[in-house]
């Protein structure tokens, strides 16, 4: 291999060693993040909150697992810090405030289908690096499937800490609008999550999700059924430009306008769509307005997201690709030009930004 040539300055030792230290943790967090999906999906971590400190034979046994396979996965937890190890016991255990991301998926706090998300988008690399040389796009049904249900899992997550206590009533009138009894669509609904969190809050209102990913709208449905609202809930597989129904109180769009091929067609029709003071709540990934504003944490996992399947999805559907770090002057404008004449941000987490719009 021909030796690189460049015009730049002889590096700083101590600055190259403190990089290539960054670098041995990004190796170990992303092989890690496959290790703790394998964790949360053969129910390690449950097993763990529930029975305290175990050895690896008794982890193992608890799981029904291979105690081989899981006495370094063990070391590999503990040496990032999800678990801890008592060396003179020879056990390990889940502190409470792990137990509660990593073992509880009604908490709040739940992060393991973050995990699952992680790994089903790393699936996409070929096809995301042929991306790079074509422009082509990939669509979301392109994705590995561990990706969809990954995807409801994360998010979910937010919904429940947030939707109903802080965001909908950051939203001026819509939550008197809801608790009377509403008429409320969902559009890219997904697997249905906000759908059903909202349905179960306000049992007077009535709820549509609609999504173009006809094998999501088959979950939700069965999801509907098991949290008992499929009598107040309707899901149908639709396009964000084309879903059906009039006089809605309230239209959102939750984690979702940015990956849209016309997201302005689809502010276009949900603005058409709303019943006379009705409103639209559009909640997006935490992004800064200028560009330096990303570098950090949050912004580095959006904007990997954004490369591996926002814009993808949007170029292969023909849009203008907002993407997942889209600053709210990027957004405002396209809601705007669907026919809204007022847009703000109503409330926002360390994690999302919640629009308000209005006609």
């Amino acid at each position: 291999m021909d030796t690189l040539q460049t015009t730049q300055p002889p590096p700083d030792e101590a600055k190259l060693m403190a990089f290539l230290g960054r670098v041995v943790g990004d190796f170990g967090a992303a092989m890690s993040a496959a290790l703790a999906h394998i964790g949360d999906k053969l129910g390690l971590y449950r097993a763990m909150a529930q029975a305290g400190p175990l050895t690896s034979a008794e982890l193992a046994q608890r799981t029904g697992t291979a105690e081989r396979y899981v006495r370094e996965w063990l070391i590999n937890q503990a040496a990032g810090g999800y678990i801890e190890y008592d060396p003179a016991a020879g056990r390990y255990h889940l502190p409470p405030e792990q137990a509660v991301a990593l073992a509880d998926e009604a908490s709040p706090f739940f992060v393991g289908g973050g995990f699952q998300l992680v790994t089903a988008l790393a699936k996409a690399e070929p096809r995301i690096t042929e991306a790079f040389r074509t422009g082509e796009g990939m669509c979301w049904g392109e994705h590995d499937p561990e990706l969809f249900e990954g995807t409801e899992r994360f998010f979910r997550s937010s919904y429940l800490a947030h939707l109903v206590s802080d965001w909908i009533p950051a939203l001026d009138g819509v939550e008197t609008k809801l608790t009377a009894g509403a008429k409320v669509a969902d559009v890219g609904c997904g697997h249905g999550a906000s759908t059903i969190i909202m349905a179960r809050a306000y049992p007077h209102s009535r709820f549509f999700g609609f999504d173009n990913h006809a094998p999501s709208i088959e979950r939700a449905r069965r999801a509907a059924a098991e949290a008992g609202v499929a009598d107040r809930v309707t899901f149908e597989v639709a396009q964000a430009t084309e879903f059906p129904g009039s006089d809605y109180d309230l239209i959102a769009f939750f984690d979702c306008l940015h990956d849209m091929g016309d997201p302005t067609g689809a502010a276009r029709r949900a603005c058409g769509a709303l019943a006379p003071g009705g409103t639209a709540m559009i909640v997006e990934p935490m992004a800064g307005e200028r560009t330096e504003e990303n570098f950090n944490p949050v912004g580095r996992v959006y904007s990997a997201a954004s490369v591996l399947c926002c814009t993808p999805n949007a170029i292969c559907a023909g849009g203008p690709a907002l993407g997942t770090v889209a600053s709210d002057q990027a957004l405002r404008d396209v809601v705007l030009a669907g026919g809204f004449t007022r847009f703000r941000r109503a409330t926002q987490t360390p994690f999302n930004r919640v629009f308000e719009a209005r006609a």
